[in-house]
């Protein structure tokens, strides 16, 4: 078995190590084997092992495409196995497979790659979806590598198809980006498309990119290296296969290669510093500090002196009406709350007006959930409704709002979906600001589950550098203050009219 460290960690740290941002490509032609080695019994075995033994000091990783093995049948997947189960441990290996299925069909791809030839991370076809992504990535461990921007010629008539006002590969980075929980997705994004890959830097500044098309295809490397670079200089892995297999001396045109990657990424600018948004998961972030960093660093967290709804002032204030200005940001939060709900009965999504009638929408989108919302005024022309969308009785609908401070206003919401037949038990937020609403509500026979706390957020910012102590202690005492003043936490409230 290889390591089985987070598979960004141990990228992250071979790169480091070797020094060396080049993958090699291993892509046998039994024609070009040098001659010696085709007398050997199994030529392929025997070629690549002598190219990993030779190209190992200047790789951050071997890259195999499984079509160069299984055009042999038998004998070509017998190379292949014992040529991932050569490769140093400390290495990454890549199957290069651009697997691209559903359903049982991709659960036999991921055991085939994972669990029989154990590599470390694959390629994948995007054409069917997250349903096609997920399944690789539902370890750490595994790393997959999402077709985004390929470096062939006709590329671009496909990949550049405007979607809804963006460029189809850039909706296959945000899909991407919503299914990074585990920090573990990269995108393929080729060399020969420089100003394709700047684009993707520029939405997915934390993500690995698999960059093909250096060399035999033309890539230019200083402007791959130029668009790619993450802030802290690493980020890309440069494939080549050809030019180093095929050369008298693979372990020197390994070496040129990495060091002509070396030299680029020396002249090229100085990196700026990583946005509070986009902090890098293999610096050690966990997804839910990078959401609290994303929401304070677009205006969805905010500090300072705010009049509340009910009275008094508060020392924060959390905005996620926000969101719709930032659709990538929306699209995290709303990957957030799939996590809670994964585990939660429904039927329907019922989003409480306002805030949350964007984030239901954008979750119901992800799980292909049926959503409505309750109306705070019903209306009084066409079809007078107090609900809208489509419901049947006895359906199970979990609330979705963007905070919780009291129960006032999910249990206002609640009475007209009871009152219509449906069945409410769950309630999900996205902040539970700690104002004694979450126990409110538990007395009234509702359990809430919320993504994040005010008091962790708190701590976050402060560890983070983006709040000062003092800011955090002041907060802290606020919360502190109205957790006292939650003695009674049912006082006026009712889940249903008083008869």
């Amino acid at each position: 078995m290889r390591s089985r460290q987070p598979f960004v960690e141990r990228l992250y740290g071979r790169m480091k190590e070797a020094d060396s941002l080049l993958c090699v490509g291993l892509d046998p032609d039994p024609r070009k084997i040098p001659a010696p080695l085709q007398q050997a019994e199994d030529p392929i075995w025997a070629f690549n092992k002598w190219l990993i033994d030779l190209c190992a000091p200047y790789a951050c990783a071997f890259k195999l495409n499984s079509a160069f093995y299984e055009v042999y049948g038998a004998q070509g997947w017998q190379a292949l196995q014992r040529s991932i189960a050569f490769v140093p441990p400390e290495i990454p290996v890549i199957l290069d497979a651009k697997h691209g299925d559903v359903g049982v069909s991709t659960d036999a791809y991921v055991r085939a790659a994972f669990d029989l030839l154990d590599v470390d991370a694959v390629t994948v076809n995007p054409y069917l979806g997250a349903d096609a992504i997920l399944p690789f990535a539902q370890s750490p461990e595994r790393g997959v590598f999402v077709l985004c921007h390929t470096s062939n010629p006709g590329a671009a008539a496909v990949q550049g198809l405007l979607c809804s006002g963006e460029k189809l590969y850039e909706r296959i980075t945000e899909l991407c980006i919503s299914l990074n929980v585990n920090g573990n997705v990269g995108l393929v994004v080729g060399a020969t498309y420089p100003e394709a890959v700047r684009r993707l830097r520029s939405l997915a500044p934390q993500m690995p990119f698999l960059v093909p098309g250096v060399g035999a295809q033309g890539g230019d490397l200083q402007a791959a290296v130029d668009a790619g670079l993450d802030a802290a200089g690493l980020g890309l892995i440069i494939s080549a296969s050809r030019a180093i297999m095929y050369d008298p001396r693979p372990d020197e045109a390994a070496r040129r290669t990495r060091d002509a990657i070396n030299t680029a990424r020396a002249t090229h600018p100085a990196p700026s510093e990583v946005h509070s948004f986009s902090a890098c998961r293999y610096a050690g972030l966990s997804p839910l500090e990078e959401l609290v960093l994303a929401l304070h660093a677009h205006g969805c967290v905010q500090f300072g002196e705010f009049a509340l709804h009910a009275g008094g002032t508060s020392p924060n204030y959390v905005d996620l009406r926000l969101l719709i200005s930032f659709p990538l940001l929306l699209q995290q939060v709303a990957h957030a709350y799939t996590h809670l709900l994964s585990g939660l009965p429904c039927d329907r999504l019922a989003a409480i007006p306002y805030a949350a009638v964007p984030i239901a929408s954008a979750v119901a989108m992800e799980m292909t959930y049926p959503m409505i919302y309750p109306r705070w005024e019903v209306k009084e022309y066409g079809t007078k409704r107090a609900i809208e969308g489509q419901y049947r009785q006895g359906e199970r609908a979990v609330v979705l709002d963007d905070v919780i401070s009291s129960g006032a206003s999910k249990l206002k919401a609640i009475a007209p979906l009871e009152a219509a037949g449906l069945k409410v038990k769950d309630i999900v937020v996205l902040v539970d600001r700690e104002q004694g609403g979450v126990e409110q509500l538990a007395q009234a026979g509702y359990q809430v589950h919320s993504v994040l706390k005010l008091s962790y957020i708190i701590n976050v910012l402060e560890r983070h550098g983006r709040i000062t102590a003092e800011q955090a202690e002041r907060n802290r005492i606020w919360l502190a203050e109205q957790r006292k003043k939650q003695e009674n936490p049912l006082a006026g409230l009712s889940a249903k009219p008083a008869p």
